[in-house]
């Protein structure tokens, strides 16, 4: 990335979610990144390609769990290290799961100056020109600043469902120090958020050095970090990586380092985004067929209907004197609610759960 430095740039895509907002069609068996929603490819492919012409496929890895190894080998032929995937033992939040992916990594040749760009599988961009100029950019700040840098968007609505990041002083052009960190808000005080100007949508996309990384972890998450040599040392030991694993605390990025730190900067995305977090966000990335969204339906029948959002490949649907509904059908379940109410498949999720003879739906 850096001829000065000797510095090469990595690609690190987390894809062990489960995904379950997208229930029925996302299932432990198949969860979101492995679906094609958007775009013809399974979000997670578009994930991997998106980095096309800034970092060679031989630096990009994909870090999931071994339940889903040949789910994500079909998605990353040709677009990953032909040895790209590091798995987790079991999921345990995103900080250990970023600390065994630097310890793989590590083991694997990277070197303390080399960079990497972790971002989540599931998420839409369709600028990809943007996205790829806008990790460049963060890159060099990374190197030059040894800060990480993580990649804010500007906001377009009081959304409630993200949290969100306070600028601090600028940098340079695009670029702020980080002032802190705000959970989900709720409405009146998102409303503010977007009104002052002062903040980003958290994207939960960053890059830093390998070493800023690990230095961070030591720093502000010394209960975590300690594992790292023994992480390292039993990378092909699954058994003793489990044990290993285990023993992490279960805490998030934000929680473990980007909270406590005082050397995280943030650059604007110059690019769309939607992390599509429940059925209701196509909407935002589909163009509507007669006033509704319309996903792999065999045909359909809209009379006095707008603004539904359907999903049920290969099938006919039929629509009459309904608005703004959500509309799921597979071969396994159907789902009917408000576009309102999307958030609530997590309530039909946990009740399935408590019912050993649904176990296949899940």
């Amino acid at each position: 990335m850096n001829q000065e430095v000797n510095s090469t740039l990595y690609a690190l895509v987390m894809a062990g979610g489960k995904g379950t907002r997208f229930w029925p069609e996302s299932t432990t068996a198949k969860p979101k990144q492995y679906m094609s929603l958007v775009g013809g490819e399974a979000l997670l492919t578009q994930s991997l390609k998106r980095f096309e012409g800034l970092v060679a496929a031989e630096n990009r890895y994909v870090v999931t769990v071994r339940e889903q190894k040949e789910l994500a080998n079909q998605c990353g032929k040709d677009h990953m290290n032909e040895a790209g995937l590091i798995f987790e033992p079991a999921g345990r939040n995103t900080a250990p799961c970023i600390l065994l992916s630097l310890a793989a990594l590590e083991k694997r040749g990277a070197t303390d100056n080399d960079v990497l760009a972790i971002v989540p599988s599931d998420h839409v961009i369709l600028e990809t020109q943007g996205f790829r100029d806008t990790i460049k950019t963060a890159g060099m700040l990374a190197l030059e600043s040894g800060s990480i840098v993580t990649i804010g968007i500007t906001p377009t609505s009081p959304h409630t469902g993200f949290g969100y990041i306070e600028k601090g002083a600028k940098h340079g052009s695009g670029s702020f120090s980080v002032k802190s960190f705000k959970e989900k808000p709720d409405s009146k005080t998102a409303q503010e958020y977007l009104q002052s100007g002062d903040y980003f949508w958290n994207a939960g996309m960053f890059v830093a050095t390998l070493k800023t990384l690990k230095d961070e972890f030591k720093r502000c998450s010394p209960e975590t970090f300690k594992h790292y040599a023994n992480l390292m040392e039993n990378l092909e030991d699954e058994e003793a990586l489990a044990q290993a694993y285990a023993q992490l605390p279960e805490d998030s990025i934000d929680y473990a380092i980007m909270e406590k730190s005082d050397k995280v900067s943030v650059v604007a995305a110059g690019f769309d985004w939607n992390d599509l977090g429940s059925w209701d966000a196509l909407e935002g990335v589909m163009k509507k067929e007669d006033g509704n969204i319309n996903v792999d339906t065999r045909a359909h029948y809209f009379e006095e209907a707008r603004g539904n959002i359907v999903f049920a490949p290969g099938k006919h649907v039929s629509i009459v004197g309904l608005d703004d509904l959500i509309v799921v059908v597979n071969d396994g379940a159907v789902v009917v609610m408000p576009k309102s109410r999307s958030q609530d498949v997590k309530k039909i999720v946990a009740s399935i759960k408590k019912d050993p003879s649904m176990k296949d739906l899940l």
